[in-house]
């Protein structure tokens, strides 16, 4: 399968300019191909994964790949699917925005990284007028799909969003000038953005490039996922931590499971398809969701994050945590309630301290039914905890029933 087959088989084109010509470029030799995502929040979110994730598979293939941060477009904001006009960003939060996703570009895609504010922060604005301008026609600008669902609208569009595809299509421009990029990649909302670039460089160098689209990420109930989406999927650990990115795609829909495979992992076609194959055998193991899990977080928190998060959910669901890891017992920490940890305190005290026993009579006929463990033991109510049942020298596990917990960290005593 050549590489543009293998995309398409995987649902990654959804709209490209000429499809054969496409296709011979990238089957000639190494191509400059360039994917980009504004700072408008701190993170990006699971949406955005599908572009790192072709850079990356352009990148593999012997391609040249590059992740771009729009320090400068981010000051403007794509007007693309919006009804109204954003927020502009204060100077230091769009700073540190760019900041935090230019890492994320960088760690996930693991491709060479740009910032758009390089290049276009010194020019003057004759200068833009002069070079780019010039070569925009006004018609094909209010033609674009963005542009025209605002103008019909009641909000209209200002002139700073209407100017917005121009920066885009600069980028494209000063990226085939300076890197020799001859494809631009992104979601189906940014066609018009995209066809802005290859007009402005048709027009100003007389170069023939490229530009593709995928649809955008979509639940199978077709809720988008995005950054003002509720319950957006963050790929910074600080917004949706690695535990709860883990099980969000434990609890995926099984009609999703093996577009999400195919879009969001880098597993071959036929190993997707293989394991999608699998969980429709027998949904209730839950092994596309497993593998979908296990990939997915991987690739965006690391190897040791997952296990963490595989160790964390086998507690929640009744595990031991003797041999858990201390990063497991530190997703705990953020998913069940806390306290401080009272050395001496009897079991039946330190269970009525907490929501688990309503009095230390309730405490004590929970423990009388074997019905509270201490790190997954059960113990008399007389029995003091000492720093012996500290995990890690910190932690220390109350259980009641099968499903309700709470922490004790000596760390805050």
């Amino acid at each position: 399968m050549d590489f543009l087959a293998d995309l398409e088989t995987r649902g990654l084109i959804q709209d490209s300019t000429d499809r054969d010509a496409l296709r011979a470029r990238i089957e000639a030799g190494p191509v400059g191909v360039y994917y980009g995502c504004d700072p408008s929040a701190d993170s990006l979110q699971v949406g955005n994964l599908i572009g790192l994730l072709v850079l990356r598979r352009f990148a593999d293939a012997g391609h040249n790949a590059i992740a771009l941060a729009g320090g400068a477009t981010g000051m403007i904001g794509d007007p693309g699917g919006k009804s109204k006009e954003r927020n502009l960003l204060d100077g230091p939060t769009l700073k540190q925005n760019t900041r935090r996703i230019a890492d994320q570009l960088d760690r996930i895609s693991r491709v060479s990284l740009v910032n758009n504010l390089d290049w276009t922060e010194p020019v003057t604005l004759l200068e833009f007028l002069r070079d780019v301008g010039k070569h925009a026609s006004v018609n094909q600008m209010i033609a674009r799909e963005s542009v025209k669902a605002r103008l019909e609208s009641e909000n209209g569009i200002s002139y700073t969003e209407f100017s917005y595809q121009l920066l885009q299509a600069n980028d494209y421009l000063h990226l085939s000038r300076k890197h020799d990029v001859e494809i631009q990649i992104g979601g189906s909302d940014q066609w018009g953005n995209l066809l802005a670039g290859v007009d402005l460089i048709r027009r100003a160098d007389g170069r023939h490039v490229h530009a593709f689209t995928w649809p955008l990420l979509l639940r199978s109930d077709g809720k988008k996922f995005g950054k003002s989406e509720e319950g957006a999927v963050w790929l910074a650990a600080d917004r949706t931590s690695p535990y709860q990115f883990f099980q969000y795609w434990m609890n995926v829909a099984d009609a999703d499971i093996e577009r999400f495979l195919l879009q969001l992992t880098l597993l071959p076609v036929a190993e997707c398809q293989a394991v999608a194959a699998e969980h429709a055998q027998a949904p209730h193991r839950r092994v596309g969701q497993r593998r979908l899990a296990h990939e997915i977080t991987t690739i965006v928190h690391g190897a040791e994050a997952t296990q963490a998060a595989i160790e964390a959910s086998a507690i929640l669901f009744g595990g031991s945590p003797a041999g858990a890891s201390a990063q497991a017992l530190e997703f705990l920490a953020t998913e069940v309630p806390t306290s401080p940890f009272t050395a001496g305190a009897t079991l039946a005290a330190a269970l009525a301290a907490t929501p688990l026993a309503s009095s230390l009579s309730d405490a004590r006929r929970t423990i009388a039914q074997g019905a509270a463990s201490v790190n997954g033991e059960t113990a008399p109510e007389d029995r003091p905890l000492t720093e012996a049942d500290l995990l890690y020298g910190r932690w220390a596990l109350l259980r009641k029933g099968k499903r309700n917990y709470h922490l004790l960290d000596a760390a805050t005593s």
